[in-house]
């Protein structure tokens, strides 16, 4: 299923008259975060405007990264170096990993997952390319059996990681992304 292309020019009409009007005022701040926090987030949809107004977050206080599962899957990859970035380039002090109950990621059928990748038209030959070089697709897509363990292993990663200074306090949470309470898994402050 290919999105079709009304999505973009109502975007981009809406976007028109977002700048006409001059709507983005209210969101004016700088790129360093206020509150000096960087939060690792799962990308669901739930969260988008539930998760900051939970945390009395407004723009301009945090920097957000988000990805399925809110789980750090590689020490060298994409997050840790937008993690590593936050702290060097925008004095972050502290890092909160921010799961939710009932994430998609958890309990993943990756076999289930693979058989749509191969209904949309990836031939079975491009995952046998990728595994004979080394990549195990169906571990790489794989997510967690609990939130709160993958929250706590991606806490211990990012403490743990070489680039990471001892002064930086690591928090991991779960959030309902239905009533917006927070639960704490890890207390960066008790955890130093």
């Amino acid at each position: 299923m290919i999105a079709s292309r009304g999505k973009l020019d109502e975007i981009l009409k809406y976007n028109e008259e977002f700048v006409k009007n001059q709507e983005y005022k209210q969101y004016e701040t700088s790129s360093r975060p206020d509150k000096k926090v960087v939060i690792l987030s799962c990308m669901d949809t739930r969260l988008t405007d539930l998760l900051p107004k939970s945390m009395n977050l407004r723009n301009g206080d945090a920097k957000i990264v988000k990805n399925a599962g809110a789980a750090i899957m590689h020490p060298f990859g994409s997050i840790m170096r937008s993690i590593v970035v936050a702290i060097y380039e925008f004095d972050v002090e502290e890092v909160l990993v921010v799961g939710h109950h009932g994430c998609g990621m958890c309990n993943l059928d990756t076999d289930d997952l693979l058989n749509k990748v191969l209904d949309r038209g990836i031939p079975n030959e491009t995952i046998d390319t990728l595994s004979n070089a080394g990549i195990n697709v169906k571990g790489w897509l794989h997510g967690f059996e609990s939130v709160e363990q993958s929250i706590e292993d991606s806490v211990s990663l990012i403490k743990n990681h070489p680039l990471v200074p001892n002064d930086i306090i690591i928090h991991g949470l779960v959030i309902s992304p239905e009533t917006g309470k927070i639960d704490v898994v890890v207390d960066g402050y008790n955890n130093k």
